[in-house]
């Protein structure tokens, strides 16, 4: 009787080894928590935070950003003592354990949560000291990048620079440029970036992802970036990302966060494979899972079902992610090591 070839199994991207360099700080929380600690401080939410089901936003146009920012800063309203923090970077870190992620790298405007939390440096230590504990308790590899807000003035990025710096040896890896990136200019933040550069910081702003590819060379050429958040907007200027593979600059790419806000129609107009195959480094992330509605595992499996990359192309999606990281050489040995023994599993 002749054999039926059996279909090979399909390995689980939740057991391939990567890091997570795009996840913001409110963004990461669970939508159940979100309920819970509306509830415990009395803070009433809006329906598109409170039924359960991802927002529908779109944030190609002023009113639609402001929108996306105003249903942020709800989620951030109920983030109001110790426990509330503890909890929200413990189960970030559980999250990231189970898709497979080996290494956070979550970005932090401290100066949001500051008024709450007695002011902006009890704020950072005790976000640092969250860190510390949960990466104990799970396992997972956690730095913070700490986040100038593109909406305030300049002066104040370059505070924040000067206090990332000050905990460069507590957990503090990077110096980032958050919010809408159509508005202001990128130079207007370079003494601050330089602040950061010259302490030792990765810089990793935002860029390329509302705004065109004008907005990375921006990133890239007045704020002197080591990585970029987001990116992908370069995919349309050819020699822009021949410079991003030639320098190894790594786009932190967030496909469902891209569809979500209107940056692409459909899942599969998100550039992955052109990027790809321009050899452009990226970092898959989830960017903000409590409002876009799907963590790292599944930017994976988007990459594996919508543009139809193989398993060994994920795991140099995985790889790319790993060397794009800050993390000590030993923890991405192992990581790397991890990815080769995903592949023959």
């Amino acid at each position: 009787m002749e054999q039926v070839p059996t279909a090979p199994a399909v390995r689980d991207v939740r057991l391939l080894p990567k890091a997570h360099l795009h996840l913001h700080f409110t963004g990461s929380m669970r939508p159940a928590t979100l309920l819970e600690l509306a509830d415990k401080h009395g803070v009433h939410l809006p329906e598109a935070l409170s039924s359960g089901t991802p927002p529908k936003l779109r944030a190609t146009d002023e009113r639609g950003w402001f929108r996306f920012q105003r249903l942020y800063d709800m989620a951030r309203s109920v983030l109001r003592d110790e426990d509330d923090i503890r909890r929200l970077v413990h189960e970030a870190a559980e999250d990231e354990r189970a898709d497979g992620s080996g290494w956070l790298e979550i970005q932090v405007d401290p100066t949001s949560y500051a008024p709450r939390l007695g002011g902006l440096i009890p704020a950072i230590e005790l976000i640092l000291g969250a860190v510390q504990d949960a990466s104990r308790a799970t396992g997972v590899g956690i730095r913070i990048l700490i986040a100038a807000n593109r909406m305030k003035h300049p002066l104040d990025a370059r505070t924040l620079a000067r206090l990332a710096i000050r905990y460069a040896d507590r957990g503090v890896v990077g110096f980032g440029l958050s919010n809408d990136e159509r508005r202001g200019m990128a130079r207007d933040f370079d003494r601050a970036f330089a602040i950061a550069r010259e302490g030792g910081l990765l810089a990793a702003p935002h860029g390329g992802e509302l705004a065109g590819p004008s907005s990375v060379r921006d990133c890239l050429d007045d704020l002197g970036a080591g990585r970029i958040g987001h990116g992908v907007r370069a995919a349309e200027d050819p020699r822009l990302m021949q410079r991003l593979a030639d320098r190894q600059i790594t786009c932190e790419v967030c496909p469902a966060s891209n569809v979500a806000l209107g940056v692409y129609e459909k899942p599969e107009d998100v550039p992955l494979r052109t990027l790809f195959e321009a050899g452009v480094p990226m970092a898959l992330g989830a960017d903000d899972p409590l409002l876009f509605g799907s963590r790292l595992a599944e930017q994976y499996e988007s990459a594996r079902t919508v543009h139809g990359f193989s398993d060994a192309e994920l795991a140099e999606l995985a790889r790319q992610s790993v060397r794009g990281s800050r993390a000590p050489d030993m923890v991405k040995k192992e990581l790397l090591a991890g990815v080769d023994g995903w592949l023959v599993s």
